[in-house]
């Protein structure tokens, strides 16, 4: 079975005007996954350089459990790319879960004074 790399319970002051969750709280918890992902491979300090087309395909409700799977791309000279997929378990029906979004998210290593590292030194 597949473990996700961050898995939350969404609540009342993650919602949106139309009551689900606000958008921006699962990305945030998106690019948390991704870096979990970069840092099993070089204990680099990263940044978010960009995030490629996410598409939310399904709402996220209070009480559905997110699951956020990752999937490591590609490691470049400087950068880490990763895979990250969204999961939602419905709090109201646990036996169903839906694909919420995806993205790959790509992530440059820092060194001490800020400037990109090769992440495998």
């Amino acid at each position: 079975m597949r473990e996700p790399a961050i898995r939350v319970i969404l609540l009342p002051r993650d919602t949106n005007a139309q009551g689900s969750i606000f958008g921006g709280v699962i990305l945030s918890h998106l690019d948390l996954a991704g870096v979990v992902e970069a840092r099993k491979h070089t204990r680099r300090t990263f940044v978010t350089v960009s995030m490629k087309e996410v598409v939310f395909k399904e709402p996220v409700y209070v009480g559905d459990l997110v699951s956020f799977y990752t999937d490591l791309v590609r490691v470049g000279n400087t950068s880490i790319t990763v895979r990250v997929e969204v999961e939602a378990q419905r709090f109201q029906d646990p036996s169903r879960h839906v694909r919420v979004t995806e993205a790959e998210i790509v992530y440059v290593a820092l060194d001490e004074q800020g400037k990109p590292t090769p992440v495998r030194a």
